[in-house]
C-alpha cells in the first residue's frame, strides 16, 4: 500500500522532468487554429504590419528588430528596443515566456493581449510559428 502512494507521484515528477519543454510537443494545426487570436495585430501570411508588427521569420528574430514590411519598419515600443538591446531572441523558450503574459516578461511592451495561460495552447502556437518558414 505505501509503494503505490509512494510510486504514482514518482512518476509524475518523472514524466514532467524528462518529457522535455512544453514547446516542444506542440501540434502546428491546433496552433493556427489558436493563432486566429492573434491575427486581428499580426500578420503571417505577408511581410505587412498591421497594428503589430508582421511575425513572418520571427523565430530566430532578436526582439524589437524585423525586415522592412513595403518599405515601412514597425514602430517597436522602447521596451522591446530594449529587450532586444539586452539579448532576447525570439527562441521558443522566450516566445512560451513571453506569451504567458507579455507586459511580465517586457514591461511596457505596447502589445495589450493578456496571454495564453494553458501551456498547451502556447506550446501549439508556437509549433504554428516554427512551421512558417517565409
Amino acid at each position: 500500500m505505501r509503494l503505490r502512494n509512494i510510486t504514482l507521484p514518482m512518476i509524475a515528477v518523472a514524466a514532467a522532468i524528462f518529457s522535455g519543454p512544453v514547446w516542444a510537443e506542440g501540434d502546428a494545426a491546433k496552433g493556427e487554429r489558436i493563432f486566429k487570436k492573434c491575427k486581428a495585430c499580426h500578420n503571417l501570411d505577408k511581410n505587412k504590419h498591421k497594428v503589430g508588427p508582421s511575425l513572418v521569420g520571427l523565430i530566430g528574430r532578436t526582439a524589437g528588430t524585423g525586415k522592412d514590411a513595403k518599405s515601412k519598419l514597425y514602430r517597436y515600443s522602447r521596451a522591446m528596443k530594449k529587450a532586444g538591446g539586452d539579448g532576447i531572441v525570439w527562441t521558443p523558450e522566450n516566445l512560451d515566456k513571453f506569451l504567458i503574459k507579455p507586459k511580465k516578461f517586457i514591461p511596457k511592451t505596447k502589445m495589450t493581449f493578456p496571454g495564453l495561460k494553458k501551456p498547451v495552447d502556447r506550446a501549439d502556437v508556437i509549433a504554428y510559428l516554427r512551421s512558417q518558414v517565409n
